[in-house]
């Protein structure tokens, strides 16, 4: 089962959590749905140092 961690919302089947994104925050490992990740692409892009982008 795996949980996204800004909304809360829950898979359980692999196939449906390919589009989800994963990051690490203060060393804690956070999944993020496809939803949430296409809402907050822009604040996660600005984490990201340019020679990731």
């Amino acid at each position: 089962m795996r949980t996204c961690d800004f909304c809360g919302r829950q898979e359980s089947d692999e196939a449906s959590t390919l589009t989800w994104s994963t990051a690490v925050e203060n060393g804690r490992p956070k999944d993020f749905c496809e939803r949430c990740s296409r809402e907050h692409l822009r604040a996660m892009e600005g984490k990201l140092d340019s020679e990731h982008w």
